[in-house]
Parts: C-alpha cells; sequence; structure tokens
C-alpha cells in the first residue's frame, strides 16, 4: 500500500451560517457541499459562494451532469439545480446510516458510515446493484479514473483512501492532519480532491497524487 501525507492545497470557509459541512460535489464549475439544511455551491477560484438551494442536506452530495443527488436523512432526492426542485425521491440504502454519496458509471455509490460499506444502487429505484465491504468507516466518496476513493474519520484521525473496487482492499493512503476530518469527498477530474470539513464549516482542496491522476 502507499501511504503519504495529505497535502492540503487550499480552505475554503469557514462559510456564514454554516456549522456543519457534510456531503460534497464538483459540477464542473462549481464546488457545492451540504450544510444540513442548505446546499451550497462556491467558485473554486475566488472561493465565494454562488449559490444556495433550500433543502434538507445531511450527508452525501453527488452530481449526474445534470442533476443534484443529495441524502436527507434515510432518502436520496434528485433536484434540478438551476430551480432547486425536488425531481424524485429514492430509499437510502443505509436507510438513515448513510454518508458519502458519488455518481459514477450511470449509477449511485453511497456510503454506509458504520457498516463500513459502499453499495452501487439503481439511481431510478434505489436498489442495490453491488456492495463493496471497506475497511474503516466510510465517509465522502468519488470515483475518478476508475479508481474509488473514500474518506474515513474516527476521533482526531482522518485519512482520504484508495481502495479496490473488487476487494475493498485499501492500496494508498493519504493522512490528515489531526484534528482535520474528512466528511465529504468529490474529485475535480483532475489533480484535486475536495473534503468537507464537518463541524469546522470548511471544504479543503487537497493534491490527487501525481502517480494516480497521471494514468
Amino acid at each position: 500500500m502507499k501511504h503519504a501525507a495529505a497535502e492540503i492545497i487550499r480552505e475554503y470557509g469557514p462559510f456564514p451560517g454554516v456549522s456543519k459541512v457534510a456531503g460534497v460535489t464538483f459540477d464542473g464549475k462549481k464546488v457545492w457541499f451540504a450544510s444540513e439544511d442548505k446546499l451550497q455551491a462556491f467558485d473554486p477560484d475566488s472561493g465565494d459562494t454562488v449559490q444556495t438551494i433550500d433543502v434538507a442536506a445531511h450527508a452525501g452530495t453527488a452530481f449526474d451532469g445534470k442533476h443534484l443527488y443529495q441524502i436527507a436523512e434515510d432518502r436520496i432526492h434528485k433536484i434540478d439545480p438551476e430551480t432547486g426542485r425536488i425531481l424524485a425521491t429514492i430509499p437510502a440504502p443505509g436507510g438513515g446510516g448513510d454518508s458519502g454519496m458519488a455518481w459514477a458509471e450511470g449509477t449511485l455509490w453511497v456510503g454506509q458510515y458504520r457498516g463500513q460499506k459502499i453499495h452501487q444502487i439503481d439511481p431510478e429505484t434505489g436498489t442495490i446493484l453491488r456492495t463493496i465491504e471497506a475497511k474503516r468507516v466510510v465517509t465522502g466518496v468519488t470515483w475518478v479514473d476508475g479508481e474509488l476513493w473514500h474518506g474515513t474519520w474516527e476521533g482526531e484521525t482522518s485519512d482520504v483512501r484508495r481502495i479496490d473496487p473488487q476487494t475493498g482492499a485499501v492500496l494508498e493512503q493519504l493522512d490528515m492532519p489531526v484534528g482535520m476530518g474528512v466528511s465529504g469527498l468529490e474529485s475535480d477530474g483532475g489533480s484535486r480532491f475536495y473534503c468537507g470539513g464537518g463541524n469546522k464549516g470548511v471544504v479543503r482542496a487537497i493534491r490527487r497524487p501525481a502517480r494516480s491522476a497521471a494514468r
């Protein structure tokens, strides 16, 4: 396993009125994050908040290229990012114990925190298609260039790790500094991961390892 310290590039926030950051996603231009009673988006260049949607936003957030998906307690809402309207609702696989969420290969991938699992689900019905056993609690989840990464966070210890999507074996691990937890996780498709900072009310950008990003 490859093991290294996470390289923090930038910290965004704390954002006004935000006490907790949960899920994080990237729509190609804006970084979206869940802040309990709102979905908010900021410009990653300026750091300025550019959009807010009033919707329950308790855990993972994902973007399929057109719509946002947001975990709210034991449900997943499909949301129009232009109007903020909820278009559809499906059950969350963890029944309220859900954490991170990502979109890949036409399906949603949902972390189950204490269950130490990542479920691939049908975005139309919520049906579980397959389950990956992780080796630690799962917070944020992201896919990039065929690689599956997830965050972990227990106490003061947190990291971002790349796992084998078949076996759940840890292939690579980036350790966060003590006291910096990873709640949500999203790749920008290039050299950055965006990490939710939990109850610090911030989002941190960390560097995706070059050997991984160049593949």
